[in-house]
């Protein structure tokens, strides 16, 4: 089938057969998540950040790490975009992208590949999309070293939930062993634990301050260029601040 022989009730059919969705996606008018508890999302969320997304992606890569049902990829390539791949871990997600791509007559590539894996793709990318994964990750600053170290070629939009303290804090770079009321500070990089679920989801792990996302972000080796919506960044792949002797899967000589 092409973008034009689906008719609306093959489309509203094959939507039920593919639920639940996350991504409420509007295929020629069938909604596929109408009762979202977060509303029209992830449109509604983009429209808050979408100009810091250069209008036109034409002779661009784009990588979508962690694309769900495809709305971040799909809207790359409506940009222009030469390539868009995009990454989940779960087949379901996966169905529900290639079933709207098709629909919507866009040419996009996904594929079902850990964010732990990403060295396994070997090439960078123009623009690396890392939305609504880090806090469903157990290793959350390792999957950010792979981004910069593998995939990433210059920027890359990031999003995760933060709770705490919305406030970046002016820190020193060091602290002497006996200085201690750094860490009772509300707004310290802190990076919250869940133990056993969150909004009832058992892959919420980490939850984050600001402080804590963007001193992860610059522990990476990204530089912060944008900070358009108060989850949203838009980042500058630059050089990692040390060298920690990390271990990293797949890892490819000859980058820094």
């Amino acid at each position: 089938m092409n973008a034009t022989s689906f008719s609306t009730d093959d489309i509203r059919r094959k939507v039920d057969a593919l639920g639940p969705w996350f991504h409420n996606l509007d295929l020629h008018g069938v909604p596929t998540a109408p009762a979202h508890f977060l509303g029209d999302y992830p449109s509604v969320k983009w429209r808050r950040f979408a100009e810091v997304v250069p209008q036109s992606l034409k002779g661009k890569t784009v990588l979508d790490i962690g694309c769900n049902a495809g709305f971040y990829a799909m809207e790359m390539k409506r940009r222009g975009a030469d390539r868009v791949l995009g990454l989940d871990s779960r087949d379901e997600y996966l169905a529900q992208a290639r079933f709207a791509a098709e629909v919507n007559g866009l040419d996009v590539e996904f594929r079902n590949l850990s964010v732990y894996d990403v060295g396994k793709l070997g090439e960078k990318f123009d623009l690396v999309i890392f939305m609504g994964v880090l806090y469903h990750l157990r290793h959350p600053l390792l999957a950010l070293d792979l981004i910069h170290e593998h995939v990433a070629g210059d920027m890359m939009l990031f999003q995760s939930m933060q709770r705490g303290s919305d406030r970046a804090p002016k820190l020193d770079d060091n602290y002497d062993f006996w200085t201690t009321d750094q860490f009772d500070r509300d707004d310290y990089p802190k990076l919250h634990f869940i133990e056993h679920r969150y909004a009832d989801d058992p892959t919420n792990w980490w939850i984050p301050n600001r402080g804590c996302v963007e001193a992860m972000l610059r522990s990476a080796g990204f530089v912060v260029t944008a900070h358009p919506e108060q989850e949203v960044y838009l980042c500058r792949r630059g050089k990692r601040p040390q060298a920690d002797g990390a271990v990293y899967p797949a890892r490819r000589a000859g980058h820094d």
